[in-house]
């Protein structure tokens, strides 16, 4: 009989670019969704529904079911994970890994050192909560075309989240996520280089 334990799932790590979308627009969604029921049932009491002045507000039941789906899909699709073969980056419809053997280093640094300079004026109005705390920093090595191909991968925010070789995540803990990639990195490499915390390696 055995008595190997099954294996746990990786720990989702919520990108937080897409955590601010759906605290912002949900409302827009429920305020669609309540506009229309309302509507809907005020139509109803006056033996009025399919009448012109409140067909109109029908649409406005199904085009807030939809946009709350979507961005709630947009929220739980976006994360990031520690995974055995590499770092899961998650987007809306694709994700992309990079393995261990690609990450220079990992570190947990404010959000604000991927946005000097010229990038100043890519730090949206949502994420100034954000902008101060420690993200996930990752230097990875490749040519022009891999880079490329992972820049691609990352989805609607990929020029915040990668510039050049440098991919930057923002997540609730930071210090966690470092620790988890560093104790898949080579002892060399493999430490929380920049975060508050300090953790033995796993063996």
């Amino acid at each position: 009989m055995s008595t190997a334990e099954p294996a746990t799932r990786p720990a989702r790590h919520q990108n937080l670019y897409a955590h601010q979308v759906w605290l912002q627009q949900r409302f827009f969604a429920a305020l669609l969704l309540g506009a229309g029921i309302i509507a809907t049932g005020i139509a109803i009491y006056e033996r009025q529904l399919f009448s012109p002045a409140f067909a109109v507000w029908l649409i406005y039941i199904p085009v807030g079911l939809a946009l709350g789906a979507f961005i709630y899909f947009f929220r739980w699709r976006s994360h990031i994970q520690v995974r055995d073969e590499g770092v899961k980056i998650s987007s809306m419809f694709s994700s992309v890994v990079v393995d261990y053997d690609s990450i220079k280093w990992v570190k947990a640094l404010p959000l604000r050192q991927h946005f000097q300079e010229r990038r100043s004026k890519m730090i949206a109005p949502i994420m100034k909560q954000h902008i101060d705390k420690p993200a996930v920093f990752m230097k990875v090595r490749g040519d022009e075309t891999q880079l490329a191909a992972i820049k691609k991968k990352l989805g609607l925010f990929r020029a915040r989240l990668m510039d050049d070789d440098m991919i930057a995540v923002p997540v609730p803990d930071a210090d966690t996520v470092v620790w988890e990639i560093s104790s898949h990195l080579p002892e060399k490499m493999g430490q929380n280089q920049g975060g508050s915390r300090r953790r033995k390696r796993r063996r």
